[in-house]
C-alpha cells in the first residue's frame, strides 16, 4: 500500500471544521471559532487559517462577514417549477406555493415601486429606447424569514399607465391581468437561466459569499406580435434552488 501524502496544515483545519459542520456541531447560521482563536487552537499563524476558511466559503459551506466573522451556510432545497405549455394564466408557480410546498413560511417584501429611465439592458430587452420612463417593481422573498430571492419587473410606462398597477402589491399573475385590463394581454413568455457569480447588493442581501454562485432567471412577457410587455429578473442563490421542468409528450421540437 502506499504512502498517504501529507495534506498541508490548512486543509487539516478546513478538514476539521467541514467535518464538524458535517456532524451537526455548527449548525445553520452558525457562527464558526473566529481566525485568532483557530490559530490558537492549531498553532498556526491567520494566514493558514484564512486560508482553511477561503476553502470552505469555495466549496459553498460557510459564508464570512467583514468584521463578523463566518457563518454557516443554510441548505434548504427550494424546487422552483415551470410546466411547458404552462397551465392556468401562464405564469408558473407562485413563490407562494413553491415556499409553501417545501413546508416554508413565506414572505415578500415590496422595496421599490416606482418610474425611472431605462437602463440600456433594459430598454433593448423591452424594445424602448434608453431613458425612456418604465415602471420599476422590486420585491425582497424570505422563507422562515431567511432571505431566498430578489425579484425586479419592468414593464414600459406606455403600457403600464402608471406606477399605480403595481399597487397594491401582487404576484405576476395580478400584474398581468392589470395589464390586460389595459388592452395589453400577456400571450407567452421566454425564459431564459444563467449562473453567475452574485453582485454585492445580491451578497448582502442573500447572506452568500462572493465564492459562491446565484441563478438569475430573466422572463420576457410578450403580447400580440411578440411586443415585450415585461421583463422580469429574478436572483436566488442557486445552492437553494433546484429548477424543475415538465411538457407533454410531442413538445420536444
Amino acid at each position: 500500500m502506499g504512502l498517504e501524502r501529507p495534506r498541508a496544515r490548512y486543509r487539516q483545519v478546513a478538514d476539521d471544521l467541514r467535518a464538524a459542520i458535517v456532524r451537526g456541531e455548527f449548525g445553520p447560521g452558525d457562527a464558526l471559532p473566529s481566525q485568532p482563536e483557530l490559530a490558537r487552537r492549531h498553532g498556526l499563524n491567520q494566514t493558514s487559517i484564512n486560508r482553511a476558511i477561503t476553502l470552505l466559503e469555495a466549496e459553498g459551506l460557510i459564508r464570512t462577514e467583514h468584521g463578523r466573522g463566518s457563518f454557516v451556510l443554510e441548505k434548504a432545497m427550494v424546487k422552483r417549477v415551470r410546466r411547458i405549455p404552462a397551465r392556468g394564466d401562464g405564469a408558473g408557480s407562485s413563490f407562494a406555493e413553491e415556499m409553501r410546498s417545501a413546508g416554508l413560511s413565506p414572505r415578500t417584501e415590496l422595496v421599490q415601486v416606482e418610474a425611472v429611465g431605462a437602463t440600456e439592458g433594459v430598454a433593448g430587452l423591452l424594445g424602448v429606447p434608453a431613458g425612456e420612463q418604465v415602471l420599476v417593481r422590486r420585491r425582497h422573498m424570505f422563507a422562515d424569514e431567511r432571505p431566498v430571492q430578489m425579484a425586479a419587473s419592468y414593464i414600459p410606462l406606455s403600457k403600464a399607465g402608471s406606477v399605480d398597477l403595481a399597487l397594491p402589491d401582487t404576484g405576476p399573475a395580478g400584474i398581468y391581468r392589470r395589464l390586460a385590463e389595459r388592452g395589453h394581454q400577456v400571450v407567452r413568455f421566454v425564459e431564459e437561466t444563467e449562473a453567475r457569480r452574485p453582485l454585492t447588493e445580491e451578497m448582502d442581501f442573500l447572506r452568500i459569499s462572493r465564492a459562491q454562485y446565484v441563478l438569475e432567471v430573466q422572463r420576457l412577457a410578450l403580447g400580440e406580435g411578440d411586443e415585450p410587455l415585461e421583463v422580469a429578473l429574478n436572483v436566488f442563490p442557486s445552492h437553494l434552488w433546484r429548477l424543475s421542468y415538465e411538457w407533454a409528450a410531442g413538445d420536444e421540437g
